[in-house]
């Protein structure tokens, strides 16, 4: 059965739900797609409880929080979710709709489609270490911290020299019996103030940075999965044991477009050429808001993400009410609707 709105939505992380409240101050219903079966993207996905310092209004708010308080904006307008699903294929009708096929078997048509999709398909960058894999299954090799509580009174090896390391050594040592954190330099890939809140930690004791170092081999009962050592390799050869009950690497994430490589959209490395105006790609009536799109001196913050979902929704509009005059109001003007109620703006018949 074909389902039809005004938006379809490829994504539900924090851009693609922002996207459903600009959508719905347009008068405009979306349908959401995202492959997860939550909404939130990564920040509910992988950093859920990791604090966000960069939102408005928010001196700090976790990923869930924020994905929250998103979801709660957009209810009033009345987005259909459909999670654990991913899009098998888009075309162009006749009259003007674009039929989008989910991996569910539904058929959703809309007049424009938004991309929201992140940086795409994800999935963190392991590093070679032989019986890596009876070490994840156990859950002392972690990739992502979904609950701070897990790693309390823990001897926790940190590898990397990003935000994310630093991030996570910084929260992590409130509670655990040690943090230690591992990289092969000096020079960090992570804010400043961050790394001199770490060097802090670590002359009291708190955190032991071990520099320049590397992962060499893991230790313990690979048929349990039971971790004791992570062994680690200095830059002159020599190596080092740490005990440890748990190794979290933070390398970064792997990532691709996926199916979205093949829809003949203008790209730019893994991101999707946009009209910084309008957020609109090479295929008219096709949108790609927050990481995905690309276009110079794009900044990759999701409060970037969160402007461009409005550029798009206003360009959107003339798409679905053509001909139709805008008188452009504020939301402190306009309102919101209640949940359950339909937009304030209306098609015009």
């Amino acid at each position: 059965m074909t389902q039809q709105r005004d938006v379809i939505i490829i994504g539900a992380g924090p851009t693609g739900l922002f996207s459903v409240f600009e959508c719905g101050m347009m008068g405009l219903k979306c349908h959401v797609i995202d492959a997860l079966d939550m909404v939130g993207g990564q920040c509910s996905a992988l950093y859920p409880e990791k604090p966000i310092y960069d939102i408005p209004a928010y001196p700090q708010i976790t990923g869930q929080e924020l994905t929250d308080k998103l979801k709660t904006q957009a209810a009033p307008f009345d987005p259909l979710y459909h999670l654990g699903a991913q899009v098998i294929s888009v075309e162009k009708e006749e009259d003007n709709l674009w039929s989008v096929k989910t991996s569910k078997n539904e058929l959703l048509q809309a007049k424009a489609i938004i991309i929201a999709a992140g940086v795409g398909a994800f999935g963190p960058k392991r590093p070679p270490l032989e019986n890596l894999e009876a070490y994840e299954a156990s859950g002392a090799v972690q990739y992502f911290v979904s609950s701070r509580e897990a790693f309390r009174d823990k001897t926790i090896v940190i590898a990397g020299g990003g935000d994310s390391a630093l991030d996570w050594t910084m929260s992590l040592s409130e509670l655990a019996k040690k943090v230690i954190l591992v990289h092969r330099r000096d020079k960090f890939r992570a804010a400043p103030d961050s790394l001199e809140k770490v060097k802090a930690l670590a002359e009291t004791g708190k955190v032991e940075m071990a520099i320049p170092y590397q992962l060499g081999r893991l230790e313990g009962n690979t048929q349990t999965g039971a971790l004791s050592h992570v062994v680690l390799n200095h830059m002159d050869g020599s190596e080092k044991p740490v005990e440890a009950d748990v190794l979290l690497p933070f390398f970064g994430l792997e990532t691709k477009l996926g199916p979205i490589a093949e829809w003949g959209l203008n790209l730019y490395k893994n991101q999707i050429e946009v009209n910084q105006q309008t957020s609109e790609t090479s295929i008219p009536g096709i949108f790609a808001v927050g990481d995905i799109g690309h276009y110079p001196g794009k900044l990759k913050l999701i409060l970037t993400g969160f402007a461009e979902a409005a550029q798009a929704a206003h360009k959107i509009r003339e798409i679905c009410f053509p001909g139709q005059a805008f008188h452009f109001e504020y939301s402190t003007t306009k309102g919101v609707p209640d949940e359950g109620q339909a937009p304030l703006a209306q098609k015009a018949s």
